[in-house]
């Protein structure tokens, strides 16, 4: 899909970029490119070249169906677009992730930032993933669970919800609802959007989110702002705004001129940002730039919530907890009749969201107790920590496929009770031998509909 004439004439005007070059580069096909989970570092592809500015991402030499690729719903990759992977070098350029760390992805569905930034960030640090669009939420929590980082939390809440958590964020990402210009040959749909009204409407919504967010930024904290958008008023234009209204501090990042990645200034206070054209490297249209809070306000102290949580009843020696092998480190307690954990250093924060915000998923998930049987939440089959004694059946391919199509499952195995099911190694999810069957336990909100495999 072409850039539309008026953005690419501005563009060009604006000497950031070849108006020509740019439109024949959209003719092109996208590249496709995946992050491996760290913590799984497993993929059946043929990988490409690796993304220059992203740890453990790469481009594929052809897109295959990723619906069809089991490894996929076992959480081991992610695909992502290339350009936005650059967060990356925003956040460890910018912040030490080997401190106790406490950032907020703010705009965060589908989750490809957030379980980046879940992958960068150490243990006892917390990654708060917030959508506010309720529609968005629920793939939000699949990908965070799926990518099983215990320290990351789910809300669901808008901007203005977030002046309860005043000065409470080392660094937040803005990763702003656009135009969507950046996208437009992945996205066919976004440029029969796209209209210049569009733009000064997304822009005043730009800066609503900003300004609702940065109050719950503390001081010397990290602002990372971003589009998937060309527009200079939702870019460069955002930098001035937020420089003049806030007094942020631009911060320059160190970007290799290999890269191909386009250093940019905004027009009253040469804040600088960073873009990303198609016909300069490999990936779509992006921009990002980074900003230091240098002053804090004065808060009245924000009224106190109600929270959900229930003292533990010696949950420290239940099934549940057992299920770990780091179990000492988490802090278990029941939310909503189930039992959660999270980071023992970060028991306060979790409960401080909790009091404030909707929360949709807890860092660990556990599970339920009724009677003396203890249920295995889904989440859990993809956690990290699972100890070594949890019982595990391999699948073959098909029994496998069966299984997150959510279909009846014709398998022998000797593991009584809950145990995960695996192909190749990898944690797919929960069955239960009954003794004369095997129950599929998958989610059905999860389940694969398309006969892709």
């Amino acid at each position: 899909m072409q850039i539309p004439d008026s953005l690419a004439q501005s563009l060009h005007q604006q000497g950031q970029v070849d108006s020509l070059a740019l439109q024949a580069a959209q003719a092109q096909p996208a590249p496709t490119s995946i992050r491996l989970n760290p913590a799984k570092a497993f993929c059946s592809f043929t990988l490409g070249e690796k993304v220059p500015w992203a740890s453990a991402a790469y481009y594929l030499p052809k897109r295959p169906i990723f619906t069809a690729d089991l490894l996929f719903h076992a959480g081991c990759y992610y695909v992502q677009e290339a350009s936005s992977m650059f967060v990356e070098q925003a956040l460890l350029q910018t912040l030490d992730v080997s401190k106790e760390l406490t950032v907020l992805d703010a705009c965060a569905s589908p989750g490809g930032k957030s379980t980046l930034l879940a992958s960068l960030l150490g243990a006892n640090s917390l990654l708060l993933s917030n959508e506010a669009i309720a529609t968005r939420v629920a793939p939000l929590v699949h990908n965070m669970a799926k990518w099983g980082s215990a320290n990351s939390i789910v809300t669901h809440n808008d901007p203005k919800d977030f002046a309860r958590l005043p000065s409470f964020f080392d660094a937040i990402l803005v990763d702003a609802p656009c135009s969507g210009s950046g996208l437009f040959r992945k996205q066919a749909d976004a440029a029969a959007h796209w209209s210049e009204e569009n733009v000064h409407h997304c822009s005043l919504r730009q800066q609503r989110i900003v300004a609702d967010l940065l109050p719950s930024l503390k001081e010397n904290g990290i602002l990372i702002y971003s589009t998937c958008s060309y527009s200079i008023e939702e870019n460069e234009n955002i930098c001035d705004y937020l420089c003049e209204s806030f007094a942020l501090e631009s911060l320059a990042l160190q970007v290799p001129t290999s890269w191909g990645i386009v250093a940019t200034h905004s027009k009253k206070y040469q804040a600088i940002g960073y873009r990303f054209f198609p016909h300069l490297l490999q990936g779509e249209g992006f921009f990002l730039a980074c900003f230091r809070k240098k002053t804090t306000e004065n808060f009245s102290e924000p009224k106190k919530q109600t929270s959900l949580f229930s003292k533990p009843s010696l949950l420290e020696s239940t099934a549940a907890a057992q299920q770990f092998a780091q179990a000492t480190a988490f802090h278990f307690s029941l939310f909503r009749n189930e039992i959660v954990g999270f980071s023992k250093e970060q028991t306060h924060n979790v409960q401080k969201i909790e009091a404030c915000l909707k929360v949709k998923k807890m860092p660990l998930q556990v599970g339920v107790v009724k009677g003396n049987d203890f249920i295995p939440h889904p989440h859990l089959a993809y956690q990290q920590g699972l100890a070594p004694s949890t019982a595990r059946v391999e699948a073959d391919t098909q029994t496998a496929m069966k299984y997150v199509r959510k279909q009846p499952l014709t398998m022998h195995t000797e593991a009584k009770g809950f145990a995960l099911l695996t192909f190749e190694n990898q944690a797919l999810g929960w069955i239960k031998n009954i003794g004369n069957r095997v129950n599929n336990y998958y989610p059905t909100e999860w389940r694969v509909l398309k006969e892709t495999f």
